[in-house]
């Protein structure tokens, strides 16, 4: 048996199946695509869910993939045995309703024997104890004794999720040897001893259960498989554990490197260093695939594998940032399968370095709370830490609970998590009764006792701003304010970054037969429900007269002028991601954005503030492309053949089947469902505003297009005028050399003043040595001084110190309301042991200020001025 790399097998494996007519593709992002129900990918048929389902046609029915996983459910497990990972790697082979039971069982058999030249006497498969037909597969086809064939039941070899498609599986175990098995004489694959390892699982979704246990037979049947990666090479290299095998081991080897330890002397320093190997994996490949650590979803679950595996370098003696040094060795072992790691190393090495320095904040403050609750907790006899200490240590530090539980268990503490939770949970219905205060979320429902059933509302407005015929299907009054839902609109509702349309709507027009004439109310916003309804927001004097029912038919009118400005915005938007992309690389991903009538803001990933050459290479090419007079197409299509065309998506979003993609020219191409022009030039110009942080990894641009560049202009123009009479300047382009030559007359003021007060306090050195007193051998001194300058405190002490090596000065400064003490001690002084930072301190302690410096130099503040006296005579008390 040939021992293979993982890179080897990965590629045999998908060279296997490529033979086998499969369509090999590459691994799927971390991140779901239009799936909500998980966070991260964490099998191989995951992506494929819709194929299975019949929701989606696959591009072919038999398919193979090697696909990147990540599964946190059993962290805590990880570093403590030898066969929990974080981050993992299936391979499988997928039919839908083309090849079934007879096919997959030979090939992977094949694959095994033959491919891989393990020994048959080695392999043992199972089958559900119900699935003759692959029983018979295993004997009659592939000539195995019925003996070597394992029958087991419904918990290891059948595939059931609640409802829906299901079916039995038949699996493979690998037998390393009776040295690993538990000694029993009914020891056989199934068993939880060590001996037989499951390597490879083919289910057969032949079945559609109604989750009451009747099942349904399939029409067309499914082959779903999967063997992880990690697991086949640690039987093909005849190694122990899932740490041992060559890209594994060889990051367990870098991370000892940093740390200066060796593996295999130390228990815990071993757990530690499986914890940070197996880590940074899943670190590195989920930052490559866009996830920012944050507080919550995915971003969390990045955060809290950086900040234990951080945790455990500490524990090994690393006190500086270090992860972001080791994902080098990850990604130098695993870019020949993926070369986007290397594409993106430096963007990864960013935001690993700048969340390990961001993470020592939050432990150097978090720690030292936790050991003295700890300590507390201990000295009253308790052997539970209180959910009101956990919670205040998560919301108000951002300390994790994780981390504070895994602390704690080393102390041999439980933790109150009913407490924390409850606690957790009151914070949740707090933060969703805040969001509901609008009442809009509550219109997804029901409103004026009518809505359940109301359908959501058709958009018209992408190429109208006015519609007829629109009917009101719900409709609630509070004062001079009413919400109402309509059938059809032309108002844009907030969503995607663009805020919600503004104009009117106009009552009774196709009414007759009401008493009274035309009559308007104002829109001023439009929110969306989460099921599709948009809600109009109106104002008017005595909405109550109005007397609105359900089917009544209005005329909504949208401002246009507005809508063109938000329009101008949007598509400058659009236009700004592609040339950020271009100038920044496109490790740029888009992390927010908003657009009105007045600005655009774009958030984007990107972990450095970005030069004035950058920002200004940006906006010319954003210039370029609206000068240029590029079309802009919209083209709704599916999920797939947007992401052919190039179309940028938001990473994490879910998309209906149907998606509508915004293209201009060839220079930009998103998914967006916002409104945009038609041609890149009706946005006149656009301007960066402004370049600032938003949270770590993640940066912010503001700018602004059309008539919001007059209004820049304009305003430079009034604040040039003032500034020209300010410095009486004639002609404003006079201003740069008029200031020029004021700040050169200011220096020079300013030189000529600190040479007036460094002469002035020289004049006061013969009265300063005049109030020596000799204690113990030294000459002590102290004078305070208004007004004078820290500088001129400065000269004081050092030509003090010239003329007398055995003195010890104090000098207080007040300048600007500010007390400052500067002192010195001459080289004989210091020999005797006095110190000037000893000196300062203590007189800033009695001030109530702080401060110090050097055993002949020092200075500190000072807060308190009505207790100067007894802080110039404590340095008598020396």
């Amino acid at each position: 048996m040939q021992k293979l790399g993982v890179n080897t097998l990965r590629k045999k494996f998908l060279e296997f199946f490529k033979s086998k007519d499969h369509l090999i593709l590459d691994s799927f992002s971390l991140i779901p695509i239009n799936d909500k129900s998980m966070l991260l990918n964490s099998s191989g048929m995951a992506p494929f869910k819709p194929y299975f389902s019949g929701e989606k046609v696959p591009p072919k029915t038999r398919i193979a993939t090697c696909q990147k996983c990540v599964r946190v459910n059993d962290i805590e497990n990880v570093g403590k045995t030898s066969r929990h990972n974080t981050f993992f790697e299936m391979l499988g082979n997928f039919s839908f309703g083309d090849y079934f039971k007879k096919e997959s069982l030979n090939w992977s058999w094949e694959f095994l024997t033959k491919t891989l030249e393990i020994p048959e006497n080695l392999l043992y498969p199972s089958v559900y104890f119900e699935d003759d037909e692959a029983f018979d597969i295993w004997v009659n086809d592939i000539g195995l004794s019925p003996e070597k064939i394992t029958k087991l039941g419904k918990e290891d070899n059948f595939w059931e999720i609640g409802g829906g498609p299901c079916g039995p599986s038949s699996e493979i175990y690998f037998d390393r040897g009776t040295e690993n098995g538990c000694g029993s004489d009914t020891c056989a694959p199934g068993c939880d001893c060590d001996r037989y390892v499951e390597i490879w699982n083919n289910v057969f979704t032949q079945f559609d259960s109604d989750g009451n246990g009747n099942y349904t037979p399939l029409e067309k049947k499914n082959i779903d498989t999967g063997m992880g990666l990690e697991r086949l090479a640690m039987v093909m290299q005849g190694v122990n554990s899932l740490l041992e095998i060559d890209t594994f081991k060889a990051i367990l080897d870098r991370a000892c490197e940093i740390a200066g330890v060796k593996y295999n002397l130390d228990a815990k320093k071993d757990i530690s260093l499986r914890i940070i190997a197996d880590h940074i994996r899943s670190a590195t490949f989920m930052i490559c695939d866009n996830i920012l650590p944050s507080n919550e979803g995915r971003g969390y679950v990045l955060r809290r594998i950086l900040r234990r595996a951080a945790r455990h370098g500490k524990l090994l003696g690393i006190e500086s940032a270090f992860l972001y040094n080791l994902c080098d060795i990850v990604i130098e072992l695993n870019e020949e399968a993926y070369p986007e790691l290397k594409e993106k190393q430096e963007h990864i090495k960013k935001i690993l370095k700048a969340e390990e320095e961001r993470f020592e904040v939050t432990i150097d403050s978090g720690l030292g709370i936790l050991e003295n609750i700890i300590a507390d907790t201990k000295s009253k006899g308790l052997k539970v830490l209180a959910g009101e200490h956990i919670f205040k240590l998560y919301d108000t530090f951002g300390f994790p609970y994780d981390l504070t539980l895994e602390i704690c268990e080393e102390q041999d503490l439980e933790l109150d998590k009913d407490g924390f939770d409850a606690l957790m949970q009151e914070q949740r219905t707090r933060a969703r009764e805040s969001r509901a205060s609008s009442n809009i979320e509550g219109w997804s429902k029901s409103s004026n006792g009518e809505g359940d059933d109301i359908p959501p509302t058709e958009f018209i407005g992408y190429d109208r701003h006015t519609g007829y015929d629109c009917k009101i299907l719900a409709v609630e009054a509070d004062g001079n304010q009413c919400k109402i839902i309509l059938n059809k609109t032309p108002f844009y509702a907030e969503s995607g970054g663009q805020v919600g349309d503004t104009g009117d709507i106009l009552i009774n027009k196709f009414m007759p037969d009401k008493e009274y004439g035309d009559s308007i109310l104002e829109v001023v916003d439009c929110k969306k429900t989460p099921d599709g309804k948009f809600v109009h927001i109106c104002e008017a004097e005595n909405i109550e007269n109005f007397e609105l029912e359900v089917g009544d038919l209005v005329t909504p009118s949208v401002h246009s002028d507005r809508r063109a400005a938000v329009m101008r915005n949007h598509s400058a938007a659009h236009l700004l991601q592609a040339a950020l992309r271009k100038v920044l690389g496109n490790t740029v991903e888009q992390a927010g954005s908003y657009v009105d009538n007045e600005r655009l803001r774009f958030d984007f990933t990107h972990y450095t503030a970005m030069t004035e050459k950058e920002i200004a290479e940006v906006e010319s090419i954003v210039n370029q492309n609206i000068l240029a007079g590029l079309e802009i197409a919209t083209v709704e299509t599916d999920i797939e053949t947007a992401g052919d065309m190039g179309a940028i998506a938001l990473f994490g979003e879910k998309y209906d089947d149907t998606v509508r993609v915004v293209k201009m020219g060839d220079f930009s191409c998103e998914l967006c469902g916002g409104t945009h022009l038609d041609n890149t030039a009706k946005a006149g110009l656009f301007k960066i505003l402004s370049e600032s942080s938003v949270a770590a990894g993640v940066r912010r641009i503001e700018g602004t297009t059309g008539l919001g560049i007059f209004e820049i202009i304009n305003k430079d123009k009034n604040l040039i005028s003032d500034t020209a009479k300010a410095l009486k300047a004639n002609n404003p382009s006079d201003i740069a050399k008029k200031a020029e030559v004021l700040q050169s007359e200011l220096k020079e003021q300013k030189r000529e003043i600190e040479s007036l007060n460094s002469r002035l306090a020289m004049q006061k050195i013969d009265e300063i040595l005049a109030k020596i007193k000799n204690i113990n051998g030294v000459d002590y001194v102290s004078v305070k001084y208004s007004d004078m300058s820290s500088d001129a405190a400065r000269l004081m002490c050092d030509e003090l110190k010239r003329r007398n090596e055995n003195i010890a000065v104090a000098i207080a400064t007040t300048q600007n309301d500010k007390l400052l003490f500067t002192a010195a001690c001459g080289a004989e002084a210091v020999k005797k042991g006095v110190n000037a930072g000893n000196i300062v301190k203590k007189m800033a302690q009695i001030t109530g200020g702080g401060g110090g410096g050097r055993p002949d130099m020092a200075t500190s503040g000072g807060k308190d001025i009505s207790k100067l006296d007894e802080a110039l005579a404590s340095i008598y008390e020396n």
